[in-house]
């Protein structure tokens, strides 16, 4: 079995170490350095976006000369050319805009692209002690939910952001030059506008990060219910999870809400301000063009240009909601893109040359946290070529060691240290929970080796005695395996994990129960597989059955997180200890007890 932090599977732990979150600087500062590569095609497209945006103005004086020219009474053909002006500007604007956007959007593809590659790459170098300290549905919320957020940002808000702004920004320019008092008076929207701004991004900030962090929590807790749903029954723990589930719901939909109510209030007040600035336009017009100042044209381009900047700038203001939305998924993102290389490393787990040892184990003692030590000073070494079983009773230690061993989390105390080979990895782990890539068969083992033919492929699989069943698929190795694939039994599967440790050919190899999974049937199929993998390499085997601490060539007794034997089979048999029992209790039963 293997050891868990926690005995209670399924109980979700309120005090979760989650996985950082940065800061707003350094969010901008991880968002600079991705775009930063791109800087090129930034530029152009900010620069085709403030051409279409600049043509666009056209429209608004255009339409004033042909106001002017009803007015004066002038013959119909002198509409012509603001008419053909009119259409040309339409063209034009309507191309450069495509342009423009179509760069932005790849901008934000190149960068979002760019995003989930650096957080992939961390979090699978992440130790499995953090994730577990974080619990899985924080990071399944950032890998879901968090960049689903910050995908439709970059999709929808930000190139319409971009197209807002520069709107806003060159419509008061021109307001300016027909005439500064129509800019003066349409700015007597931006107080208005500006305290909306702040009032909305004060509290939505919070409110979107704790909406986030409360997704999190409320997907934790599903998962760990659901995963853990044979002990909660056999615990009669039930009513209990209920009860949890739904405050973390009640939580989630608590801050839903209150962001509803946050949007609503600032809507309310957008309009409030465009009916203060268009009024305020309007006025300034009519006096203006009382006085001879300007004419109606003119007065009806301002007033036009003011009532064009209500889709901008509402754009823009409400934009303020998806960007905060994303920004909040971002900071979680960069937390964990952004953690320092200490933190996702293995400092305890060295590689380097100890003689003749392969590995290492030197007075480690390993914690899942406090009053929970599962390992105490723990001293092995492995020789080079030797196979090590490790045996004991369930919760003795042993595929915690075995982890620590392989390099997936990092001791608590003392070190792991690991003979270089000549390939890397120099460890391989193969547990008894087997992932089955979606993908063909010939796909799904080259994980292990990018490079290897089909004739290294079959080498592998005859080497682990699964090549007859692989070719005897539907399609061979061409076959689809996996989630919507042919379904491989867990034996199978097994062995397609051993058939990519042959490929990977590590020096050292660590098997976690990798036989666990077969039943009493095809026991002894999987452990030839397993023998077969393991020849020719260093191995610790955490033993799931007595018949695999009888082959190995030294076998390893844990108990309660302390070595307590060491020898070989004979050896341990007769000397009447903890192993010795295990041994006579099977000779008893005729069946190997489960270790």
């Amino acid at each position: 079995m293997t050891t868990t932090p926690s005995a209670t599977s399924g109980i979700a732990d309120d005090s979760a170490e989650l996985l950082p979150i940065a800061t707003g600087a350094r969010t901008r500062a991880a968002l600079r350095t991705l775009i930063r590569p791109d800087r090129g095609r930034a530029i152009l497209g900010l620069g085709v976006l403030v051409g279409a945006t600049a043509v666009g103005l056209l429209v608004q004086p255009l339409l004033g000369r042909i106001v002017d020219i009803v007015a004066d009474g002038r013959p119909a053909d002198a509409l012509t050319l603001p008419v053909v002006l009119l259409l040309v500007v339409a063209v034009v604007q309507g191309v450069t805009t495509t342009l423009g956007l179509t760069q932005v959007a790849r901008l934000g593809e190149t960068v979002l692209a760019r995003l989930r590659e650096q957080f992939i790459e961390r979090a699978l170098q992440l130790p499995a002690d953090r994730l577990e300290r974080a619990g899985a549905g924080d990071l399944t919320a950032r890998v879901t939910g968090d960049v689903a957020r910050v995908a439709e940002a970059v999709r929808s808000a930000l190139p319409e952001m971009a197209r807002s702004v520069l709107a806003i920004v060159l419509t008061l320019g021109a307001m300016a030059l027909l005439d500064v008092r129509f800019l003066l008076a349409a700015l007597l929207a931006v107080p208005v506008q500006a305290l909306t701004a702040r009032w909305y991004v004060t509290r939505a900030v919070t409110v979107y990060a704790d909406q986030r962090v409360a997704n999190g929590a409320q997907q934790q807790q599903l998962l760990e219910t659901i995963g853990g749903a044979v002990t909660v029954r056999g615990h009669r723990l039930e009513e209990q999870h209920t009860e949890k589930s739904a405050a973390r719901s009640r939580r989630a939909v608590e801050l839903t809400m209150r962001s509803v109510h946050l949007v609503l209030g600032f809507y309310a007040r957008l309009h409030i301000a465009e009916y203060i600035g268009l009024a305020a336009v309007l006025v300034t017009g009519f006096f203006l063009v009382r006085d001879g100042s300007v004419s109606i044209g003119t007065a009806t381009a301002a007033a036009l240009y003011f009532h064009s900047l209500f889709g901008p700038v509402n754009a823009a203001l409400v934009l303020l909601d998806d960007a905060q939305s994303a920004a909040a998924g971002l900071a979680r993102l960069v937390g964990v893109t952004d953690l320092k290389e200490s933190a996702v490393r293995l400092p305890h787990h060295r590689t380097g040359s100890t003689s003749e040892a392969a590995v290492t184990v030197d007075a480690v003692s390993h914690a899942y946290g406090p009053g929970r030590t599962v390992l105490h000073e723990v001293a092995l070494t492995l020789r080079a070529g030797e196979h090590v079983a490790l045996v004991g009773t369930s919760g003795a230690g042993k595929s915690t060691l075995a982890r620590l061993v392989a390099g997936v989390q990092q001791p608590t105390g003392g070190t792991v240290s690991v003979a270089e080979g000549k390939t890397a990895p120099s460890v391989v782990l193969v547990t008894q929970e087997v992932h089955v890539f979606t993908g063909t068969l010939a796909d799904d083992l080259r994980l292990a080796r990018p490079d290897a033919t089909d004739a290294d492929l079959r080498t592998a699989l005859a080497t682990v005695h699964a090549l007859e069943w692989a070719e005897a698929l539907p399609e061979g190795l061409a076959t689809v395996v996996g989630e919507g694939g042919h379904r491989l039994d867990p034996a199978r599967a097994q062995q397609l994990a051993l058939a990519r440790l042959v490929l990977a050919d590590p020096p050292v190899a660590v098997l976690d129960e990798a036989t666990a999974e077969a039943g009493s049937a095809g026991a002894r199929t999987l452990e030839r597989s397993a023998e077969a993998a393991l020849a020719g390499r260093t191995a610790l085997v955490v033993a799931h059955r007595l018949t695999q601490a009888v082959a190995a060539d030294r076998i390893v007794v844990l108990e309660a997180g302390r070595v307590v034997e060491s020898g070989t089979h004979d050896e341990l048999r007769t000397a009447d200890g903890p192993y010795a029992a295990l041994w006579h209790a099977w000779s008893g039963s005729r069946a190997a007890p489960h270790l």
